[in-house]
């Protein structure tokens, strides 16, 4: 008889990057191995559109309603699962009602997170409702599940102090998905690009000065592109924006000829998992991140990458891969194959499986 799992999360799927390369690109191995699945989200097309735009207080209001709904039905058959997998949170306010509720049934509980999720940190249209949440009930989750999974060390080492069986697995890509283009366009001009969502503009926005003076430094010779869900422009940059979109998310990023990912050096970003940085390098494109968290882990600096902590090393380093072709080339083949070896989804497909079956006994 086959194992079941419920996976509780608040997007559809395709809909949320985390969802997608924490565990949906899993779930078709899961189910050629014995498993079956049911996903369970709050939110549809319609209810994001409610839900993250600033005000409208009763369409909210029909939101909460709904997904309260949702996993009243759910904790209703969790005796019907063999697992019940919670993504972040199985609500989006600071009740733990249903993660108790699940907890009473037979169903193990597998929680997965690849954010510092403890901390403060809202969605600019639901500021307001900020007094709402619990950002307290993480560890009250942690403790009630029978594994957690983290995606880094800094995780990891928060869900030990409540649970003693947390694991680490990190965000995985897809390489048979994230293919490196063959040739490039001949062009004389070098892209920098920055992929993101509306919540990270503001870490980029934190680059501005230093591209700026790339910018005055190399004229037409550069070009910068951001791609995300919100429009992003700025005055002193001719930025191409590009809206995201799943059609053609690996065509665009494909354009880049540089991928940037600044971070702040503090404890919200330390819980990053490098996604950024991981899309980017899986498709040969040569990466510069900050050295903050787990970026650390995933670049060699100078080998596979590099690691920029100032102004100053950020421009020497972004001046160093637009200055040489064949760096960019060297250095993005050996980016390519750290995702292959050490975070795609071949490497870590098998780890994913017996994590499954050893909570499903």
């Amino acid at each position: 008889m086959k194992k079941k799992i419920l996976f509780i999360v608040q997007h559809r799927k395709n809909r949320s990057p985390g969802q997608r390369f924490r565990f949906e690109q899993y779930l078709d191995f899961l189910e050629q191995h014995g498993f079956e699945y049911e996903f369970s989200p709050l939110l549809d097309a319609a209810d994001d559109e409610r839900f993250y735009a600033k005000g409208n207080l009763l369409g909210k209001f029909w939101v909460l309603l709904k997904s309260t709904a949702r996993r009243v039905y759910d904790v209703f058959r969790a005796n019907n699962f063999d697992a019940i997998f919670i993504y972040r949170e199985a609500f989006m306010l600071g009740t733990l009602f249903f993660e108790k509720q699940f907890k009473k049934s037979k169903a193990k509980i597998i929680f997965d997170y690849d954010d510092a999720i403890w901390l403060p940190n809202v969605s600019e249209g639901n500021k307001k409702l900020q007094s709402l949440k619990n950002y307290g009930k993480t560890k009250e989750i942690i403790k009630v599940s029978d594994l957690v999974i983290a995606g880094n060390k800094y995780l990891q080492h928060y869900a030990l102090q409540y649970n003693s069986n947390a694991i680490i697995i990190p965000t995985t890509i897809d390489t048979n998905y994230h293919v490196p283009l063959k040739q490039k366009e001949n062009t004389n001009k070098v892209i920098i690009g920055w992929t993101g969502t509306a919540s990270t503009l503001q870490h980029f926005e934190t680059i501005i000065p230093v591209l700026i003076e790339l910018k005055n430094k190399y004229a037409e010779k550069i070009g910068f592109r951001v791609i995300a869900d919100k429009e992003f422009q700025h005055k002193d940059l001719e930025i191409e924006f590009i809206k995201w979109s799943l059609d053609d998310e690996i065509y665009q990023l494909q354009q880049i000829d540089i991928g940037i990912m600044p971070l702040p050096d503090d404890l919200w970003a330390k819980g990053k998992c490098g996604f950024k940085g991981l899309q980017y390098m899986s498709l040969s494109i040569p990466t510069i991140m900050s050295p903050v968290g787990v970026n650390k882990d995933i670049i060699d600096d100078g080998v596979n990458g590099f690691l920029a902590n100032s102004d100053i090393e950020w421009i020497e380093k972004l001046e160093k891969l637009i200055a040489d072709k064949e760096l960019r080339i060297l250095i993005g083949e050996k980016g390519r194959a750290t995702i292959i070896n050490r975070y795609s989804v071949s490497a870590w497909e098998e780890k994913y499986l017996n994590v499954f079956k050893e909570v499903c006994g």
